[in-house]
């Protein structure tokens, strides 16, 4: 098999395109490249849905390979697939399962909104490589036939969100929240680091009054936290799946007990702790917990947009900026400004979140677009959501390890701007009162010095005075463990 090959020898040079097989289904005859495993469905849907380029993940795929496998099994329990069969099935899709066959899954994601054609694409690839093992050439449908058997007990309208639902959980669990731990850690890592390094707090992007740098990064490290348990909280939700309801939700044409044994098949295999859903007619009707994963992912992108803008912000200089914080070498500069270093890992999360955001608005407008007992934008939901959580979990690995972890605090910066900061003053609110501490900051202002030596220029306070009143540690709040 050429791991390189997509979508029926459309990509190879007219001279070196593959022969091809005839296969026949209920519409006939097709020609399909010989060496390909699909069969006529998935070749008939590659000339209809010649749109764009995009393709699902091969997560997506092998899931589908988990998701027959189960199937075959529970059939065989249920006595609807015989062992000859079922055993050619299950080893054809463990096949699937481990990536063998992800180049002989051409379609694009641009089809029928309930995902039938990769439904097909998936039962005529196990079929046809079931029937391989037991010693048929590709394209007999016989004695394994991809709806009498692979697709036995199932429609695609059940199966389909099945493995959206499977899918979604899984690289959850396996790409984000190993993600989401590790940026968490870091960041909370940098809030004990610099627990004790006090800066001035900004509020409308002007001076305020004195934190440290580690209550800031400890902010940080708690949006993620949250985002993590958002995410959790939906997982129950997710984890009841919709296989069973075969067109509709009836149930029709599958064996009393079907979606219980696939279920407890896919648990086992996952690790994951799959339940038939209550309702049948919500899994495949709509997909609000998809919608609500996405949601939770929505705000994890405006908490990682946050952060990241705020670091940027911070470490703006080195010269003419902010410069609070020194943000670590990444090794590439400007192509005209010799040894220009830019928050470059930060910007791409920023444009990270920027996509999950515009994901989100398509996944909104597909969980609405149930009609009746059939949700119709099925692909390009499952399409968005997954993108978005391969975006966020590669995002928040490399913004952890080659930014976060990196970053170190201009210490005599920071102290400088505690000592010129004018809103120290309010420190002196209840001693003075509000009108003379007014006094004081357009003083200190005017005359471009600090308020300690506007409010002695006034004859309000001594220096002891001052120096007794306005102590930035004793304005750092109750989060202080001192």
């Amino acid at each position: 098999m050429d791991p390189d090959h997509q979508g029926g020898g459309r990509h190879r040079h007219p001279m070196t395109a593959p022969s091809t097989r005839r296969e026949r289904d209920a519409f006939g005859e097709i020609a399909i490249p010989a060496d390909r495993y699909w069969g006529a469905q998935t070749q008939r849907a590659l000339d209809v849905f010649a749109i764009g380029e995009e393709r699902f993940p091969v997560s997506l795929i092998r899931t589908f390979g988990l998701q027959k496998r189960a199937a075959a099994r529970a059939n065989r329990r249920l006595g609807g697939l015989p062992d000859r069969l079922a055993n050619a099935v299950e080893a054809a899709a463990d096949e699937v399962r481990q990536g063998r066959f992800d180049a002989h899954f051409p379609l694009p994601v641009w089809q029928t909104g309930s995902g039938t054609q990769t439904n097909m694409n998936a039962n005529e690839v196990i079929a046809n490589r079931a029937n391989e093992i037991l010693g048929q050439p590709l394209g007999t449908r016989d004695p394994v036939h991809p709806n009498d058997h692979v697709n036995r007990s199932q429609s695609s309208n059940d199966s389909f969100p099945t493995v959206m639902q499977i899918v979604t959980a899984t690289e959850l669990r396996d790409r984000l929240e190993p993600a989401a731990a590790t940026l968490q850690a870091a960041l909370a890592a940098k809030a004990g680091q610099f627990r004790d390094v006090i800066k001035i707090g900004r509020t409308h992007l002007m001076d305020a009054l004195p934190m440290t740098l580690g209550q800031g990064f400890d902010t940080f490290a708690r949006q993620i936290a949250a985002g993590r348990d958002r995410i959790g909280d939906a997982m129950p939700r997710l984890l009841q799946l919709p296989q069973g309801g075969t067109a509709i939700g009836t149930g029709l044409n599958a064996e009393a007990g079907f979606d219980r044994l696939v279920c407890d098949e896919i648990a086992a295999a996952s690790g994951l702790a799959f339940r038939p859903a209550e309702s049948k007619f919500e899994g495949m009707g709509a997909h609000d917990v998809l919608v609500e994963v996405s949601g939770h992912l929505n705000t994890l992108a405006v908490s990682l947009l946050k952060i990241a803008n705020d670091l940027r912000w911070m470490g703006s200089g080195p010269r003419a900026g902010l410069g609070e914080l020194i943000f670590p070498d990444d090794g590439l500069t400007s192509s005209i400004m010799p040894g220009k270093r830019n928050p470059t890992i930060a910007e791409a999360l920023v444009q990270v979140a920027f996509q999950v955001i515009g994901h989100h608005a398509a996944i909104t407008a597909a969980g609405a677009s149930g009609s009746f007992e059939l949700n119709v934008a099925k692909p390009v939901l499952i399409h968005n959501l997954l993108g978005s959580i391969r975006l966020l979990g590669d995002g928040m690995e490399v913004f952890a390890a080659r930014f976060v972890a990196g970053l170190e605090a201009d210490t005599e910066r920071l102290a400088a701007n505690v000592e010129s900061s004018l809103l120290l003053a309010t420190a002196l609110n209840p001693i003075l009162g509000y009108d003379k501490v007014v006094d004081i900051t357009r003083k200190a202002m005017a005359d471009g010095t600090t308020p300690r030596m506007a409010a002695i220029a006034l004859s309000l306070l001594t220096a002891d005075e001052y120096d007794r009143h306005v102590d930035p540690r004793r304005m750092l709040g109750q989060t202080r463990d001192d």
